[in-house]
Order: C-alpha cells, then sequence, then structure tokens
C-alpha cells in the first residue's frame, strides 16, 4: 500500500496527538481522501507491533470495502452470521454486534468510521467497556444535524487534512461542475430531529414533474453515463427509478428490503455500466466507492450538512476517462450547505442551525443564467445588474452552472487564515503544516516571522 503524502502527513499528525497524551482523536478528510487506507495502514502498524485492533462499521457494505483494502492482511469479522476469529490482531466489526459481545475481545485501539455517528448509544457502550483503549475516529463531516458537538461522543482533539478544494486541486478529486435549479419549494414541510420530516417532504419531492425535469437535465448534461439519484424514501426511490425506465434509461432502486449480496449486485453493475441510474434512500449517502460515477443527482432537499456533503461525494472520485463530477442539485443543496469545494469549518464543540437557510452567496444572471458569486455584473455575459436585483434569482426549470471554485475561493482564504492564527505555537503550527502536506520548514518560517514582528 503506497501512501500520499497528506495521507502520510495525517497519520504522523494523529500519532503526534496520541504522543501528547490524547486518547480519542478526530481525523477529518474529505470524501474520496482516502480515509480507509489511512485507518487501514494505520491498524497494520498497530498490529505489527503487537496491539489488537478493533475496526467499527455501521455498514455492512463497509466492512466489506474494509476487509478488501486490507488485501490479504489476516483479519477476523465480528458480524452477526459470521464465524468469529478472535485470534486474530486486527479485526472489523459491525457496530451492533460488537456492542453485544464486547466481552470476547481486548483491543488496544479502536477505529470509528463515519465517526459522526459515535454520539449514538451503541458506540458509547463499546467505548466504555475498553476504558484502556485508544480511539481513533475518521470522518469527512464531523457534524451532526442536531448541532451536538462529537466531544460529546468522548474526542479531545480534532486533526485536519487537505480540503476538498486542495484535494481536487493537485487531482485527487474530480472537478465538480454544478448545476441549480429552483429549490424545491420545502415551505411548508415541517422539521423532525433537525430535518425535514420525511412524510411530507416525499410528497412535496415524489412528483412527475420534478422527476421528469431531472430525466432532462440529466439527458443534457450528463446522458448514459452512471448516475446516482439520492431520494427521500423507499418509495420516491422506486417510483424515481421507473421514471427512468420508462424512457430507456437503465435503471433500478436500491433500498433495505434486498440483501446484502442483492446490493452488492446493484453498485457492481452500476460501476460496469449495465446501469445508468441508481436511486437511493440512504443506503449509498455513505461509504460506497465507485469512482466510475460521474453523476450525482441530488432529489432530496435536507437541512444536514453532513447528508449533503457525503451525498456530493460520492461522485468526485477520479477514474479514467472521467474528466469532472457533475452534480444536478434539484434540492437546493448547494444553496443551504455550500458547493464541494466550499471551505468548512470543522470543530468539535458543534453549533446549532440558525432558523431558516442560509443561502450562498451566489447570483443567477437573468441574462444568460449563469451562476457566479455576488457582483455587479455577469461574468459570462458582461450583464450589469440594477440596485434592485436580487441576490439569487432562478428560473423554474432551468439547471444553471455554478462556478465552483470562484464561489469558494473568498471562504476558503478567509478560514485559512483562521486556521493559521489560531495556531498559536509552534507545535499547533507544526501540526497545522503536516495536516496540509506542507514542507517541514513552513511552520518554523512562520513562527520565525512571527517573533520578527512582535520584536519590531
Amino acid at each position: 500500500m503506497i501512501l500520499r503524502d497528506y495521507q502520510t502527513a495525517l497519520i504522523e499528525g494523529t500519532r503526534a496527538e496520541y504522543a501528547a497524551g490524547h486518547k480519542s482523536v478526530l481525523a477529518v478528510l474529505p470524501t474520496g481522501g482516502g480515509k480507509t487506507v489511512i485507518f487501514c495502514s494505520i491498524a497494520r502498524s498497530a498490529a505489527a507491533l503487537g496491539k489488537t485492533v478493533i475496526m467499527i462499521m455501521h455498514r455492512h457494505q463497509l466492512i466489506r470495502q474494509t476487509s478488501a483494502a486490507l488485501d490479504g492482511t489476516p483479519h477476523g469479522i465480528i458480524r452477526a452470521g459470521t464465524k468469529p476469529d478472535p485470534t486474530q490482531r486486527l479485526q472489523i466489526a459491525s457496530v451492533g454486534t460488537l456492542a453485544n459481545r464486547t466481552e470476547q475481545y481486548k483491543p488496544d485501539l479502536l477505529i470509528f468510521d463515519e465517526a459522526h455517528h459515535c454520539t449514538a448509544a451503541s458506540y458509547a457502550q463499546i467505548v466504555e467497556a475498553y476504558p484502556t483503549a485508544r480511539v481513533l475516529g475518521v470522518t469527512a463531516t464531523p457534524c451532526r444535524t442536531d448541532g451536538t458537538g462529537l466531544h460529546t461522543a468522548g474526542f479531545q482533539t480534532l486533526i485536519e487534512g487537505p480540503t476538498t478544494a486542495e484535494l481536487t486541486a493537485v487531482g485527487y478529486l474530480s472537478p465538480a461542475h454544478v448545476f441549480a435549479p429552483c429549490q424545491i419549494d420545502v415551505k411548508g414541510v415541517k422539521s423532525e430531529r433537525g430535518d425535514f420530516a420525511k412524510g411530507a417532504l416525499t410528497e412535496a419531492c415524489d412528483t412527475p414533474q420534478i422527476t421528469g425535469n431531472a430525466i432532462d437535465h440529466y439527458r443534457q448534461h450528463c446522458n448514459r453515463q452512471p448516475a446516482i439519484a439520492f431520494c427521500v424514501s423507499v418509495r420516491h426511490a422506486d417510483h424515481v427509478a421507473e421514471q427512468f425506465k420508462g424512457v430507456g434509461y437503465n435503471a433500478a432502486a436500491i433500498h433495505g428490503r434486498h440483501t446484502d449480496e442483492e446490493r452488492a449486485a446493484m453498485i457492481t453493475d452500476l460501476g460496469a455500466g449495465r446501469l445508468d441510474v441508481l436511486t437511493s434512500c440512504e443506503l449509498i449517502s455513505e461509504g460506497v466507492d465507485v469512482p466510475v460515477v460521474s453523476c450525482g443527482i441530488m432529489l432530496r432537499p435536507t437541512q444536514s450538512k453532513a447528508l449533503a456533503l457525503q451525498q456530493m461525494g460520492r461522485v468526485l472520485r477520479t477514474a479514467p476517462g472521467k474528466p469532472h463530477a457533475t452534480i444536478l442539485d434539484h434540492a437546493g443543496n448547494c444553496k443551504r450547505h455550500g458547493v464541494p469545494t466550499s471551505p468548512q469549518e470543522w470543530t468539535l464543540e458543534g453549533s446549532k442551525r440558525k432558523a431558516g437557510e442560509t443561502p450562498m452567496p451566489i447570483t443567477t444572471c437573468g441574462e444568460c443564467f449563469y451562476v457566479h458569486p455576488v457582483a455587479p455584473r455577469c461574468p459570462n455575459c458582461g450583464h450589469e445588474y440594477t440596485s434592485d436585483a436580487r441576490e439569487v434569482q432562478t428560473v423554474q426549470g432551468e439547471l444553471e452552472r455554478i462556478d465552483v471554485d470562484k464561489v469558494a475561493a473568498q471562504q476558503r482564504r478567509e478560514i485559512r487564515r483562521r486556521e493559521q492564527k489560531q495556531a498559536r505555537t509552534l507545535t499547533d503550527l507544526i501540526a497545522l503544516g503536516k495536516a496540509r502536506g506542507y514542507a517541514p520548514g513552513w511552520a518554523h518560517q512562520i513562527h520565525k516571522a512571527r517573533g520578527r514582528y512582535r520584536r519590531t
């Protein structure tokens, strides 16, 4: 297994946090950045030192992918219906099964994949059963819709790798071409547990007009390219698949009624080109690795930043012959949560969502329908806006291209400046430099420059 520079830096940064006395570390890396590669490398190294490691997943698909990523390294599987082998140093576990079998194992290190779920009681039960074990959580989205901070799951420190924008700039992720129509009307949809209520949301989204519009734009922008459509409910996913099939596309809906083998076969068919469109209700928002998928069709409005970013991230992996990813956002999620390369400021403390939506600062040109950051004139056609122009202008049914880099650039620079300002000591700067993949001398140069400034 050959690690990329930033993956090695994130591993070294994680070890430094343990060396500094932290027992529980949360590592953050965007979807497609190689989190599984990183924690498998950490697990192998620990096992080579005689340690016992349990890698914990909340879905069977993740267990299969992690097992494959170990690439022949001996390991046990802790999962219902699978014969356990407690003698193995490396174990991959289903969270529910391990919670019921904690007395059979004595791990030195617990690794939680998709660690934003770690506030659940079953995770706490596992951690409490092993009070001397170190804990590593990995996630692309360290946030929860209810605003709960992941410090409540026991994480003591957070370390970040490069951002989506940085991984895209160096070619490790595909550039995202984002098109956004008018938002689905959710004004009458109430909220439940921090997100839109599924029943009412299904009624708002599951209409022939909305799905027909999605089909038209799929045909226009990425016809026959492998696509995932993110839906509200099983019923919605079934209906969307039926409408795609009705106009000649090979489509299928994937949901919990299918067996593990059936779901795995559908994902394989999508990657192999035997399916054009796979519709889903939550099952493939996390952990599904099909790099050739180049189109994400967002048909589920959500107040959850984590869910929106996880869905967008499904299509960002690179693949031969894939020049870019296309996101058709019929749900208005990019305006709520940002485009994939929008900077994110992660913290263990969490935050409560403010009432109402927080749209991206973008404008749609009324002349050419180009979407761009708020400006006095359209950078595409030169149309000059009048003083009463609204911040976001939309045209029903028309998808408009979002210039992802320009939308995110100013926010990204601001967050990076803030991160550097918050790194007050040389140790902080070294950790920040490692997380960003900078040369070792960067932290010392910044620290030295600050000293010169203070002496003047």
